[in-house]
């Protein structure tokens, strides 16, 4: 079964070679010289440093293949050029008909989702509403809050 296409912006795509980079490099380094300090312990039947540090280990060999493989199967989004529809990497601004509030959104992969810089997922209740739709159109969104009304202000 192919796996999934994760779809990154070339910042997002950075990020996670770096963050690779960092795991396979500096992490890996700092692991193993905690497991040779266990080794050199003794007994490793009662050694819970070298558990711990076997442990972390497995973990970190864990996270290594699954950004390896976030990484192989990333498809890189650019910033779309066309303002007449929303798609991954627009940014918009749509105002909650019933609150008559504002918010602006990047709409990113999941990957790359991060509520708290407003850069949301094509994939989130907000942002499925809002692809392929244009500016001056009113949505429903059915987020776990309940049903909302927005309307699209402005595509960039």
């Amino acid at each position: 079964m192919a796996e999934k296409k994760i779809m990154l912006t070339q910042d997002g795509y950075d990020k996670l070679v770096e963050k690779l980079d960092l795991l396979k490099s500096v992490r890996r380094i700092e692991i193993s010289e905690r497991l040779k300090a266990a080794i050199a312990l003794g007994d490793l039947s009662e050694n819970s440093e070298y558990d711990d540090a076997k442990n972390e280990q497995a973990r970190l060999e864990s996270e290594i293949i699954e950004l390896e493989a976030k990484l192989r199967n990333s498809e890189i989004i650019h910033s779309t050029t066309s303002t007449d529809k929303v798609a991954i990497g627009s940014t918009v601004t749509v105002r909650d008909v019933e609150l008559n509030t504002t918010e602006t959104y990047m709409i990113v992969g999941s990957t790359e989702a991060d509520p708290e810089d407003n850069k949301i997922s094509d994939e989130s209740p907000v942002g499925a509403a809002i692809i392929g739709k244009t500016a001056g159109q009113t949505v429903q969104v059915h987020a776990p809050a309940g049903i909302f009304d927005f309307e699209i202000l402005e595509i960039k």
